[in-house]
């Protein structure tokens, strides 16, 4: 018993004497918390600031709004010294200023005529038209056919088409909208269309249709809101599903235009090259248009 408690005895004063040299001692290695710190923090990569800055003017289609918003949002957040403008005039407007370089990027919601050479058109999305109703009406569906019906005025009581007894109101965009050319254009009725109101922007088209029971009208996709109803056209729905695997009628390009005779600045080719690349498709959807 005697020489257990020896042992135990000098064992404490060996431990205590090594603890009081370890505490003296001037190498003192650092705690293991600390090299870690130490090694992430070397480990840490440096973080990459973009040099791009500058304007990028965008000019044209007022149905691209919300896309192009979307896009500038992110691209403006992605590269701190660029600012995007952007001014809705209309595809038509947008196309001329692309062209006569008022403006670095046009934007347009149909395709380029044969008479406006000297430029590339690069689809950045596709558009849904939705044939919108009052919220009031009865009337769910329509079918091509129907629709050309009433904005050539040959239907003109809501009854014919299944609707209550109602004389329709037709409420349309101004001349040289691409919303009104792509509508016109795949409904067949170009230059036949008898409107009672003709409107500058596709939000006037929606607040019109918004306050008047006895209205229809057509708005892009990525417009339309909880204010008016959108029809389904020949039983199908506007949506972005239908859209992309061409079951829905009625759709059009969004189109971003670029003078072919003159060099964008690197901000604003490195938009455009954004806008058109596979990281730009959850940014277009969640604008409610499609990616093509």
């Amino acid at each position: 018993m005697k020489r257990i408690g020896r042992a135990i005895g000098l064992t404490a004063a060996a431990a205590l004497t090594v603890t009081l040299f370890a505490g003296c001692s001037g190498t003192t290695e650092p705690a293991a918390s600390e090299q870690a710190d130490a090694g992430a923090a070397e480990a840490t990569p440096e973080v990459q600031t973009s040099t791009l800055s500058g304007t990028i003017s965008t000019n044209g289609s007022t149905s691209m709004e919300s896309v192009i918003s979307a896009l500038k949002e992110v691209f403006e957040a992605d590269n701190p010294g660029v600012t995007i403008t952007y001014d809705a005039t209309g595809s038509s407007a947008g196309i001329t200023a692309a062209m006569d370089g008022s403006a670095d990027i046009g934007l347009s919601s149909r395709t380029l005529k044969e008479t406006e050479t000297g430029l590339t058109a690069s689809v950045v999305a596709l558009d849904g038209i939705a044939i919108i109703v009052n919220a009031a009406n009865p009337v769910e569906d329509l079918t091509v056919e129907q629709i050309a019906g009433l904005f050539k005025g040959e239907i003109t009581n809501w009854s014919e088409v299944g609707g209550n007894d109602m004389e329709v109101t037709l409420v349309g965009r101004e001349a040289g909208s691409g919303t009104r050319d792509g509508f016109e254009s795949i409904v067949g009725v170009a230059e036949e269309c008898k409107y009672d109101q003709e409107m500058t922007s596709t939000g006037a088209v929606i607040s019109s249709v918004a306050t008047n029971e006895y209205a229809i009208g057509y708005a892009s996709l990525s417009s339309v809101g909880d204010t008016v109803k959108s029809v389904t056209v020949g039983g199908v729905p506007c949506t972005e599903e239908t859209i992309l695997d061409g079951t829905y009628a009625i759709q059009r390009p969004f189109v971003i235009v670029t003078n072919d005779s003159t060099t964008l600045s690197e901000a604003a080719q490195a938009f455009v090259d954004f806008a058109l690349s596979p990281e730009a498709k959850e940014v277009i959807e969640a604008a409610g248009a499609v990616q093509p």
